[in-house]
């Protein structure tokens, strides 16, 4: 073998793994690369090819030239946000104290720093293109797998808690069903949830993610009806909003911002709406504005519920709503059908990575077949885990506090610490460290309180 390709081989395998996590488009990069590697080898120049944005590549769906406008991106973090945690909010202000909200909007404007220095990251190395491309930047491989840990585990629990939602509400809609199977000792709720599930089951074997971008919109709808619903439930049902919020209960304080922090969860992202925006610049401006619509969403649903419901109201305020009125069966299915969109998007990162680690030598079609396998088992894992541990609040809480503030908290403040470090100003370094301490603070005791909460919960369930 001559040297020239000796070296070309080398080169080429040097960026094989960096093409497998790129896209669905990996094997047309691969291609720009081998020909970018002809160039630098026939000219005997080192080869830079391997370096990220030598090439311009979409990632993750999301052209590297966004052309998305301002109001386009508004639009899709809000939707990245809205989602499971407006349900628990009423819950939350109820049991932490009316002044509890002040952790909420506090939350908010900390989320949108953080997602500003995200947006700052991306400004100081554009080849960054993704939220683990962030953490390989400031702490190199080590980073990277760690923040794809979280990632996975946020995404993994969430499915959990959007399941048990599933469970719960399918149970009232269809509460005079009765189904029974003669060889399985399940109850009528968990083969309701079992079945609707399946429904969703083939979502997870659809290979191009623009067939389900589909599903986005759709749950964005399904959460402004729930809010709605939830609206109209004093006029048509005539429930006055009297009941009193108590001023603070601190000691409830862990376990409710789990709750409140799962509720900004959707950083990660953020990199590729940056990245999808035909003028950067204004990420900062939208992140503003999207976290301030969101924030005043969850508050104003979260006083509204405490206040029609009082000590009554549920870890979901749907289940709190007279079962009987139209707008509680709207909402209701609004929340049953929420999870089950909810599934492909949610795998879809999951499914490429594991797509693009499979051999290049595999044929389309077996590669589709694996990555639906893989999909279908980790689902139904998912769905055993919820019918097992049904406690929507207590998984809910433990996702925030053990993952998601980390997400959208610790881990920007470090990026942004590490990336700019040289040109940090004295005051901004004692914020992002007093960020960071916070957010492990919260975290930490969060996680203890719900984890406590939970096994609580289930050594009661089992000795009854």
């Amino acid at each position: 073998m001559s040297g020239k390709s000796i070296k070309k081989l080398l080169c080429f395998e040097s960026r094989r793994n960096q093409v497998a996590s790129e896209s669905v488009h990996g094997k047309n990069l691969a291609a720009k690369w081998i020909t970018s590697c002809d160039a630098c080898v026939e000219e005997n120049k080192d080869c830079n090819c391997h370096r990220l944005g030598d090439v311009k590549s979409p990632v993750d769906g999301v052209q590297a030239e966004g052309n998305d406008s301002f109001a386009h991106a508004v639009i899709n973090m809000i939707g990245m946000l809205i989602g499971l945690g407006q349900l628990s909010t009423p819950y939350a202000l109820e049991n932490g104290g009316w002044s509890s909200a002040v952790l909420l909007i506090g939350l908010g404007i900390i989320c949108a720093y953080s997602s500003h220095l995200l947006g700052k990251c991306l400004d100081k190395n554009p080849k960054s293109r993704s939220y683990a491309d962030i953490g390989q930047e400031s702490f190199g491989s080590k980073g990277r797998v760690l923040v794809l840990t979280f990632i996975y585990m946020e995404i993994f629990m969430a499915l959990v808690s959007y399941t048990i939602s599933l469970h719960d509400n399918i149970t009232i809609v269809f509460s005079g069903a009765r189904l029974s199977l003669p060889c399985l000792k399940l109850s009528t709720s968990q083969l309701l949830t079992i079945m609707a599930v399946l429904v969703a089951l083939p979502s997870l074997w659809i290979r191009n993610l623009s067939s389900i971008s589909f599903l986005s919109t759709g749950g964005i709808l399904m959460s402004l009806v729930i809010f709605i619903s939830v609206a109209c439930t004093p006029v048509f049902e005539g429930i006055k909003a009297n009941h009193s919020i108590p001023v603070l209960r601190l000691r409830k304080i862990p376990a409710i911002s789990g709750l409140y922090i799962f509720s900004y969860a959707g950083h990660i992202v953020f990199p590729n709406l940056y990245k999808s925006m035909k003028d950067p610049s204004k990420f900062t401006k939208a992140s503003i504005v999207s976290f301030a619509s969101v924030t005043t969403l969850y508050t104003a649903l979260a006083f509204m519920g405490a206040k029609l419901f009082g000590p009554e109201v549920s870890s979901q305020i749907t289940l709190s709503m007279p079962p009987h009125l139209i707008v509680t069966k709207i909402a209701l299915w609004a929340t049953i059908l929420t999870p089950m969109t909810k599934y492909a998007l949610e795998f879809a990162p999951f499914a490429i990575q594991l797509e693009h680690s499979l051999p290049n030598s595999m044929s389309p079609r077996m590669k589709m077949i694996i990555r639906g396998v893989v999909g279908s088992i980790v689902l139904l894992l998912i769905l055993a885990l919820a019918l097992c541990v049904p406690y929507f609040e207590h998984v809910l809480g433990l996702t925030g506090s053990l993952v998601s503030i980390s997400i959208c908290i610790v881990f920007p403040c470090a990026f942004y610490t590490k990336i700019c470090w040289p040109h940090i100003s004295k005051r901004l370094l004692i914020l992002n460290i007093t960020l960071i301490a916070f957010g492990f603070l919260l975290g930490t005791v969060g996680t203890i309180s719900s984890s406590k909460l939970l096994i609580a919960t289930l050594i009661r369930a089992h000795s009854t």
